[in-house]
């Protein structure tokens, strides 16, 4: 039975169920209700921004994007990002989706962090990114309407969500501080880790190995 929230059909292809039912199964209800308002929410975003990023690869970048904070799908070193990522092409490649959709895949969820650069590619990138700054900052929220807000935060709800989420950001990536060098994740780290300095750019160039 199609199941629709704030006038979007969530996917029920086998594909997309399978990717709910592994987030919902072996995350927690803070990663899958909000993995579950990005997809609506980027998919909202994209109403208002007049693209039309495919359903089902949306709904599985939104599924797998933050699992990178999450046993047992968190790594050591690389980015948590890239650890979603990761997932979800070998994800969609062991279930026959094409490699050039596991592409599309792997980089809305390793550049849904990077602010401005997904809105320049493809729909599926840039609403997984709209959907994101949606839930998470806030941003955009003019686009949407109350009423949608409303029905999306009453099919998955958001309780305490704002801590809650730094939270899972800090226990995602607390143990591999160098993987946050240039990027937004720093200021988590920054902001609640003792002592945590983040790597600066400008030290970075000036104590380089070049000689002049």
């Amino acid at each position: 039975m199609k199941v629709s929230v704030a006038g979007i059909d969530i996917p029920d292809s086998a594909l997309a169920v399978e990717a709910m039912e592994l987030v919902q199964d072996t995350t927690n209800e803070l990663i899958f209700n909000h993995s579950s308002r990005v997809f609506l929410f980027g998919s909202l975003q994209a109403r208002a921004l007049d693209i039309r990023p495919d359903p089902e690869l949306l709904y599985v970048a939104a599924m797998f994007h933050d699992l990178g904070l999450v046993d047992p799908y968190k790594g050591k070193a690389q980015r948590f990002e890239v650890d979603g990522a990761e997932h979800a092409r070998a994800f969609l490649s062991s279930r026959g989706v094409p490699a050039s959709d596991g592409d599309t895949v792997w980089t809305a969820i390793a550049l849904h962090t990077t602010p401005e650069i997904p809105y320049h590619m493809s729909p599926v990138i840039a609403a997984t990114t709209a959907g994101v700054e949606t839930d998470v900052l806030g941003l955009h929220l003019e686009r949407i309407s109350d009423t949608d807000r409303q029905a999306v935060a009453a099919a998955h709800p958001r309780p305490d969500f704002k801590n809650r989420i730094l939270q899972a950001f800090l226990g995602g990536f607390r143990d591999r501080p160098d993987s946050t060098f240039g990027t937004v994740n720093a200021d988590v780290l920054e902001h609640f880790v003792p002592g945590f300095r983040r790597t600066d750019f400008v030290d970075v160039i000036l104590n380089s190995g070049w000689s002049e």
